[in-house]
């Protein structure tokens, strides 16, 4: 009897041992599904972006009231904003407010007056490779050609109806 037990037993951990493995090496395969790892890498989250209607105050709440370490106000006048990095332990919010009347900030908080949350940035290891990668996939991006953004890094936005309604930038690491 004692041997039957041992069967089953050593069956059981058999077949969990084996689920466990699937398990994991789906998972894996999942994350990194359709990411042609020899051209291009998805990296970090860098940041997340919030529309402000009033930078002043927003940055008084982040720096004052929850104690979070906030850079100075920088004009970014090719992106038609303003915006202030608050620091995080593992990425950063970046405040953005209009710079001019012909911000895309300006059309974002007429539509969304307490302002809320612009885009999602994305680190990657080569931009110019994710571009050709992805537009060859039918993703649209809303320039030509990159641009350097608010890190000094090449930047480049994807169209938030070919990435489920958000707004993703992608930033050089």
């Amino acid at each position: 009897m004692a041997s039957n037990a041992l069967k089953v037993a050593v069956s059981g951990l058999c077949r969990c041992t084996r689920y466990t493995l699937l398990r994991s090496h789906s998972t894996t395969a999942s994350l990194h599904q359709g990411v042609p790892g020899s051209l291009w890498k998805l990296g970090r989250l860098n940041h997340i972006a919030i529309a402000v209607p009033d930078m002043e105050k927003a940055t008084a709440l982040y720096r004052d009231t929850l104690g979070a370490t906030v850079s100075e106000k920088v004009p970014l006048p090719e992106h038609g904003v303003y915006t202030v990095f608050v620091e995080l332990g593992n990425t950063k919010l970046e405040l953005l407010h209009p710079l001019g009347e012909k911000s895309p900030i300006s059309g974002f908080l007429q539509k969304n007056k307490a302002g809320g949350m612009h885009h999602i940035c994305i680190e990657v290891d080569d931009i110019d490779a994710a571009i050709a990668d992805l537009k060859a996939r039918n993703i649209r991006t809303l320039s030509a050609e990159p641009r350097i953004g608010a890190h000094g890094k090449p930047v480049m936005f994807l169209h938030p109806k070919d990435c489920d309604g958000v707004l993703v930038e992608l930033e050089e690491a």
